[in-house]
């Protein structure tokens, strides 16, 4: 499946039925209950669970969706999902609203690629911001932030201002927030053997028998 088909979902208006019991009975139909926000009084409609179990791999939160809701059409991006884990389904999708030529900002995953120098020398690549903050318009929201780490070495770290710039895009991030770093693993102090008195504590007994045989 491609990515422009990926983004198309059919929806239908849901008028009535609200509630948790209404839910329930939708979840059990195969449809999945959705809310979309934005500049406009929330819409409640749903989408077939299937199709959206079929395409999600394909998505990411920035992906700007088509939906068609019964001819009138949506633009929009999922916000959060509420699953039962115990049954594996999806119970609630809330959308949000992207209006054509206006700014937005949201969130966008910051991938990093390849294999750090630093990680080859022995040290260990810690991955501090997942997600960036970003304005933009629509059409220039990217899926994800890819950054290349592959010259990161030890003690080296990765800054909001080192992410590479994408055309339309700016983030909001505090510039001298830490993206990625590489440290060395510390190692533990040597432990004493079970059972054995640290060496201060063994010598505390001899200087008192010192000063009983004065």
């Amino acid at each position: 499946m491609d990515k422009n088909a990926a983004r198309q979902f059919s929806a239908k208006l849901r008028t009535e039925d609200f509630g948790s019991a209404g839910s329930r009975r939708l979840v059990r139909q195969g449809r999945i209950p959705c809310v979309v926000y934005g500049q406009k009084e929330p819409v409640h409609f749903t989408i077939d669970a299937k199709e959206f179990a079929n395409k999600r791999r394909y998505l990411t939160m920035s992906t700007i969706l088509d939906i068609d809701l019964e001819g009138t059409e949506l633009n929009a991006f999922v916000k959060a999902v509420q699953e039962d884990f115990m049954t594996d389904t999806v119970k609630h999708i809330d959308f949000y609203e992207v209006l054509r030529g206006k700014l937005l900002q949201t969130k966008v995953k910051v991938v990093l690629e390849g294999t750090p120098a630093g990680v080859r020398n022995g040290g260990v690549l810690e991955h501090v911001l997942y997600e960036a903050e970003v304005e933009c318009f629509p059409r220039n929201l990217p899926d994800a932030i890819k950054v290349n780490v592959e010259n990161l070495d030890v003690n080296e770290t990765l800054l909001v201002r080192d992410l590479p710039q994408y055309e339309g895009v700016k983030v909001l991030d505090d510039p001298e927030a830490t993206v990625a770093t590489i440290k060395f693993v510390k190692e533990d102090a040597p432990q004493a053997a079970e059972g054995e008195a640290p060496a201060a504590d063994a010598a505390a007994p001899a200087q008192d028998a010192s000063k009983d045989n004065k």
